[in-house]
């Protein structure tokens, strides 16, 4: 507890600090001050939270700066007298220059009026923005990172956009954490996707990253969202426009670890809009090994070990197809509709795959496998939302249906061979074919209240239907001839369904006091029916219905010269996915046998969290604190047979604790060279509250990672950007998971008046191999193991565009269904997301 009381110090000794630094700012007295409004040039709102950047003018020296406020208003204090240039820039604007600004005394103030912003897409070959855009952008609830920025990332995946993103952690194999917890949500253009549902590691990989615009980053989800996900959601924007006329763009890669082709085309007509496209990617000679060493210590005394080692192979080919289209029935009636495809093919095998048995240091057993893995599926999202606005601003009824489904199959095949090493003795089968269902309606209302508008009222009701199935089976054949013959024993034979209902209903008040401060209560309430069935009765699950209420507050205090000091609250529930669920028994490894748990109840979270955030000069900081208090969390409990066997399974027995910190920096010398990292490390304290000693486990412990990104331009539409990410090891309930790293670089040319663009990347150009070693310890099993990954890539990229676009003089913003729940993987839950 020492230790988390000297943690809880430093992060309130870092807000103090911050806020005294503020306050000090304030004792100068009536500071002269450069005022102005950022508006949209073809609808005349507001551009909320817009980034205001001072300079002296005719140069790249940075003076000072602001936010804007919801209404667009910024004010830029802390400059002397003198000329200067203003740059204004927003997600999905242009950024747009004020030059010549006379500021001639310390205490006058100018008013600069209403900035008119334009649309990105606005005369793309005609304007040129000099200068280096920010990659990151700060609002009240949540951290942008504009991937579309960062041309790194060509040729690569949606998990390569992720590891470059402040409070993100992705790992080797591609899992995504967030502040040290993977439970999360992960949305696509603000709704969630089959593609997503099972796997987000692999969801991620089949999004290109060339297509994502943005990452948002939402740590305190308002009441607007189903309560799922621990940490927090994930936002991944794609690139869409609301532009007359029509353009397509082709791009295409190649490397030593993989290669992708993607070709997407827009059409504008008049209130018709659609969208087509198409990408894949497939991967090859992703080699690697590992090595396992686990001890037990028996009833008897003895003490049995077991030495595994394996050559691994994985080869995959994903694909991701869509098509769009939205109709504007009038000024205040929208229609969007969208069906989407994904394919998932994936294989992995284990060759010389040895296993030797001790007892005492006595070689019992050495036994040689081959095991083939198999993982491939196909999804297909169905959506159809309509939207009405009214007369008055800000007044909108949606009514959003969102229809996902996802077939899986998963097998595998083991092949054991004689002493010989060479004649096959007997295969081990087992089929998983699965299905995920999911139909979704969702109601909401959107009412500004008050003469200026400025409170919003924000109420709707949801409901989620969905259906998982699972038919799982063993086979077992002798030779490398014989028959499968199907194990008959319902533990290992038999049908699974899982029907879920949640329905939802929310209400959330945001309102601005003394001028400066806002709040933004809300209230959701959830009630789940479950029914849980297989198909031989003499299996059964049994699961009660329940009801959970979950509130959420945000608060937020703009301070003078753009900083910002925000706190909130809120209760998440985590409801068990098919991965946790599925009572089917891997025993691909037959030596670590794990198998889900169809009883298992949700978890429950409470999250605190307090960010304060500055600029001066040329560079931008942010600092935020969290507390995480997960209570019925789901843990692996593992038990030894008397054959050595591990077996493994999942209990609500887990309480989690984190407290944390997160800082990040954004540095812009100049026009050609920016530069921004980030630093995150929390404190973990593990216990599954168990009292039986064979059982019985925590573990607390420092989890630290960094990243660091540059990016220089040099003449000539030359551009040349690095990254580089590290990450300690990981504290778990039993033992640690181990730390890693990774680096590359990019070089990338544009022509043809920036109509194409291609490129050379490297990644682990230094590195061979990569080498996790994880760890587990009980009072009864203590196992080693080190994965080993070859990571080392070189690839091409190229990409050109054809046709082109102008802005349609009606931009408009549409909304789609969220599903944001389930635990371990999925990506279900719901908000109503406006995306330009």
């Amino acid at each position: 507890m020492k230790k988390l009381f000297n943690i809880i110090a430093v992060l309130f000794l870092i807000s103090t600090t911050g806020l005294m630094a503020q306050q000090t700012t304030g004792k100068v007295t009536s500071p002269s001050k450069i005022v102005g409004v950022a508006k949209d040039v073809e609808t005349g709102e507001a551009v909320p939270y817009a980034t205001a950047a001072l300079y002296a003018a005719g140069s790249d020296t940075n003076v000072a700066g602001a936010v804007a406020d919801g209404d667009g208003k910024f004010i830029i204090t802390g400059m002397d007298p003198g000329s200067y240039d203003l740059k204004i820039s927003f997600l999905g604007y242009e950024t747009k220059t004020v030059s010549g600004i006379q500021v001639v005394s310390k205490t006058g103030d100018v008013n600069i009026g209403e900035i008119e912003m334009s649309d990105e897409g606005l005369a793309l070959e005609e304007v040129t923005v000099q200068g280096q855009r920010d990659l990151i952008e700060e609002r009240v609830d949540r951290t942008i990172y504009k991937a579309e920025n960062d041309k790194t990332t060509a040729g690569g995946d949606g998990t390569d956009v992720l590891r470059r993103v402040p409070m993100l952690s992705v790992d080797l194999d591609g899992n995504v954490s967030m502040r040290g917890s993977s439970n999360i949500t992960v949305l696509i253009d603000g709704r969630p996707s089959a593609i997503a549902a099972s796997s987000i590691t692999d969801a991620l990989k089949q999004i290109p990253a060339d297509e994502i615009k943005a990452v948002e980053v939402i740590t305190s989800p308002s009441a607007k969202y189903d309560a799922e996900g621990t940490s927090g959601v994930i936002n991944i924007v794609t690139k869409k426009n609301n532009l007359q006329g029509m353009s397509a763009n082709i791009r295409t890669g190649a490397g030593l670890r993989g290669s992708d082709f993607g070709l997407n085309a827009s059409a504008r007509k008049g209130k018709f809009g659609f969208t087509l496209g198409g990408y894949g990617r497939a991967g090859y000679n992703v080699n690697g090994s590992f090595e396992n060493t686990q001890m037990t210590t028996n009833d008897d005394g003895t003490i049995s070990s077991v030495i595994q080692s394996a050559d691994t192979k994985s080869n995959y080919l994903f694909g991701r197809y869509n098509f769009g289209v939205d109709y504007e029935v009038n000024k205040y009636n929208f229609l969007t509709a969208a069906v989407n495809f994904g394919i998932r093919n994936r294989s992995n095998s284990q060759n010389d795959f040895q296993t030797q048995n001790y007892v005492d240091g006595n070689l019992m057993r050495n036994a040689l496998r081959e095991t083939n893995t198999k993982d491939n599926s196909n999804s297909v999202d169905v959506s159809l939302n309509y939207t009405k606005t009214f007369e008055k601003k800000g007044k909108e009824i949606s009514v959003l249906t969102l229809y996902s489904s996802n077939n899986g199959e998963n097998s595998f095949v083991n092949t054991l061979f004689e002493e010989d090493m060479s004649t096959i003795d007997s295969r081990l089968k087992n089929d998983n074919p699965s299905k995920n269902e999911e139909f979704t309606i969702q109601l909401d209302f959107v009412e500004p209240i008050g003469k200026d508008g400025k409170s919003i009222l924000e109420y709707g009701a949801k409901n989620i239907l969905r259906k998982a199935y699972s038919d799982f089976a063993y086979f077992q054949a002798d030779g490398a001839e014989g028959d499968y013959v199907e194990d008959m024993n319902p533990n290992l034979s038999n049908e699974f369904s899982y029907d879920q209902n949640v329905t939802a209903g929310y209400v959330s008040y945001t309102a601005t006091l003394l001028k400066n401060y806002t709040i933004k209560p809300g209230l959701r309430y959830e009630y789940t029916t479950i029914n849980a069935d297989f198909k031989t009765e003499t299996t059964t699950a049994d699961i009660p219905a329940y009801g959970t209420l979950v509130p959420s507050l945000n608060l937020s205090r703009k301070l003078s010269n753009g900083n910002m000091i925000k706190a909130s609250y809120n209760r998440r529930i985590s409801r068990p996915s098919l991965r946790y669920l599925n009572p089917n028994i891997d025993a691909s490894n037959p030596l670590q046998v794990s198998q889900g748990n169809p009883d298992l109840d949700p978890e429950f979270t409470d999250n605190y969290e307090l960010g304060y955030s500055t600029f001066f000069k040329n560079t931008m900081v942010s600092f935020s604190g969290f507390f995480r208090n997960t209570t019925g969390s789901i843990q692996s409990v593992r038990t030894v047979a008397e054959d050595g066997v591990i077996y493994t399974g999942y209990d609500n027995i887990g309480h989690e604790r984190a407290v944390g910190t997160n800082i990040f920096t954004n540095i812009s010398l100049g026009d050609k060279f920016s530069l921004n990292g980030s630093v995150d490390a929390y404190y973990a304290m593990l216990d599954n509250g168990l009292t039986d000693p064979k059982y019985a486990a925590s573990n607390e412990g420092f989890v630290v990672s960094g990243r660091m990104f540059g990016n220089y331009t040099l003449p000539k539409d030359w551009q040349v950007q690095a990254f580089t990410f590290a990450r300690g090891n990981r504290v778990q309930l039993q033992g640690t998971s181990g730390g890693f790293y990774m680096y590359g670089i990019g070089l990338n040319k544009q022509f043809d008046e920036k109509r194409g663009t291609i490129g050379f990347g490297a990644d682990n150009f230094f590195t061979k191999e990569f080498k996790m070693k994880n760890e587990i310890i009980t009072p009864t099993i203590v196992q080693n193991s080190t994965n080993i990954m070859r990571n080392m890539n070189f690839k091409i990229n190229f990409s050109y565009r054809i046709g082109k676009l102008s802005v349609d003089q009606k931009t408009r913003k549409k909304k789609s269904v969220n599903n944001d729940d389930l635990k371990g993987g999925g990506s279900e839950g719901a908000e109503m997301q406006q995306n330009k």
